[in-house]
């Protein structure tokens, strides 16, 4: 048999190649229906003028560039929200860095106040020999060492505590609720 013959009797050469308005029906066929039920293929190939087996051909192929496709933009959706996440984390390290350090200074302060208020005892109970009933404490407003308890104190120290975290936090005392 020479190539001629072939030609002739080959499936590869008898399919004839779609045009734009053949090609055009196959895409809106797609976009409604992913997926060929027999039905659909033998309706397009009489429409088309081609083979079942060529509209069949032209499904699978389409559906495997269609899920390519798809597995790429959910690959780049995925990137983009893993990039996101990866520079949300490095924020909040930031900020966690920055509040541990606001904590360390606070902590700082609320122990050099607790010794000034300590010496100033001292100095006060000197003078006046009387107990101060109060010191200041990172965990509690106050602490009675006496076990009595003075509303002057109580709420002296309760203000410099409020002005403290005020100072910490930049705010406005007044504002608080």
């Amino acid at each position: 048999m020479d190539f001629q013959s072939q030609k002739l009797y080959s499936p590869k050469y008898n399919k004839k190649r779609l045009n734009q308005e053949q090609v055009r029906l196959l895409e809106r066929s797609f976009s409604a229906n992913k997926k060929l039920e027999p039905e659909l293929k033998l309706q397009l190939a009489n429409q088309l003028g081609v083979p079942p087996r060529q509209v069949a051909i032209w499904y699978q192929n389409k559906r495997a560039r269609w899920k390519t496709r798809s597995l790429e933009l959910d690959y780049n959706t995925l990137q983009v929200k893993l990039e996101n996440a990866l520079s949300e984390k490095r924020r909040l390290e930031k900020d966690v860095k920055y509040l541990q350090e606001e904590l360390r200074k606070a902590q700082e302060t609320m122990f050099a106040m607790n010794n000034n208020q300590r010496a100033n005892h001292h100095h006060h109970q000197q003078q006046q020999d009387q107990p101060l009933n109060y010191f200041v404490s990172c965990n509690s407003t106050g602490s009675s060492e006496e076990g009595g308890s003075s509303s002057f104190h109580e709420d002296h120290e309760v203000l410099q505590i409020d002005e403290l975290y005020a100072c910490l936090i930049g705010g406005d005392r007044s504002t608080w609720s």
